[in-house]
């Protein structure tokens, strides 16, 4: 089988008509037509259905469809290794981090990398779960970690300290906070269980296992806007919940509770030019924030 024939595969299945198919394969349409019908003639079997409303997959296309995507992946790995020999800061470097991360801590930093670089192309891939950011996805992943795996590199930036924050209007119309003897009085707004991951699930568990009211979300930034709001009270980490005007921090860092936060680096692509350059960027910049990280301000 002519191995350019999975190309052809792959772009009719996500194109799902001649027509986009040969936009993706940068030919006209007639083109791939004429080596579709010759790849099942000579193959003898049929890999497309073909109706009006365009192509779709036969069983024996849904098998060479997935050998053309993993051959697909195959080849950008490869790439992505012959070009780690490059020297020049040119192309494209994947950074991976949570939402919060990106909003509330490294955007100021993205803008001065990319007026620095402009030739580096910045994908910012992100999630709201750490646990799903892949790092075989990204050249650089911003990541809450204690123990990273051995087999990953990277530069410990700080350790990210969280604290309880609530809004002004909430303080006001519950005067007799006493967040040391009772806690539990208070309306907290947690995370779910989607985020059991968190350095201060400890705390809940230990102070707050018996509380009433509650507001669960699964995410940080819906964790915060709701106590921005004066919803409820929350621990936050302190780079987030110090820069919000409308909260005032009510505790110290809690005790025991922070995560490291790590700058990991992809091993297929640590030797390319443009990924050390933005990796060692930012972390010189993330290493000016570390007191706000570790909630000093």
């Amino acid at each position: 089988m002519d191995w350019d024939y999975l190309r052809y595969i792959h772009a009719l299945a996500i194109g799902g008509t001649l027509a986009k198919a040969g936009e993706i394969l940068s030919v006209h349409q007639t083109t791939v037509l004429r080596r579709l019908d010759q790849m099942e003639e000579q193959m003898g079997v049929q890999f497309f259905e073909r109706n009006r409303d365009g192509l779709q997959l036969t069983p024996v296309g849904e098998t060479a469809f997935r050998e053309a995507e993993r051959l697909a992946a195959d080849m950008e790995n490869l790439e992505r290794q012959l070009v780690g020999q490059d020297s020049a800061p040119v192309g494209k470097v994947r950074l991976a981090a949570t939402d919060t991360m990106v909003n509330a801590l490294i955007s100021p930093m993205i803008a001065e990398l990319v007026r620095e670089y402009p030739d580096i192309e910045l994908e910012v891939l992100t999630d709201n779960d750490v646990l799903n950011l892949s790092h075989r996805e990204a050249d650089l992943t911003l990541r809450p970690v204690n123990k990273p795996q051995a087999t990953l590199e990277g530069e410990r930036i700080g350790t990210i300290e969280s604290a309880i924050y609530g809004a002004a209007s909430y303080c006001k119309r519950h005067t007799d906070l006493d967040l040391e003897q009772s806690p539990e009085q208070a309306l907290w707004i947690l995370p779910d269980e989607s985020f059991s991951h968190l350095a201060t699930g400890r705390w809940y568990r230990k102070h707050l296992k018996n509380a009433s009211s509650i507001i669960r979300c699964n995410s940080l930034q819906a964790m915060h806007a709701l106590a921005r709001a004066g919803a409820g009270l929350a621990a936050l980490p302190c780079y987030l919940g110090d820069s919000t005007k409308e909260l005032t921090r009510l505790s110290e860092p809690l005790d025991g509770e922070g995560v490291d936060l790590w700058l990991m680096v992809n091993h297929d692509t640590q030797q390319m030019a443009r990924v050390r350059i933005v990796m060692e960027f930012l972390t010189a910049s993330l290493a000016r924030l570390t007191p706000r990280v570790e909630g000093e301000s």
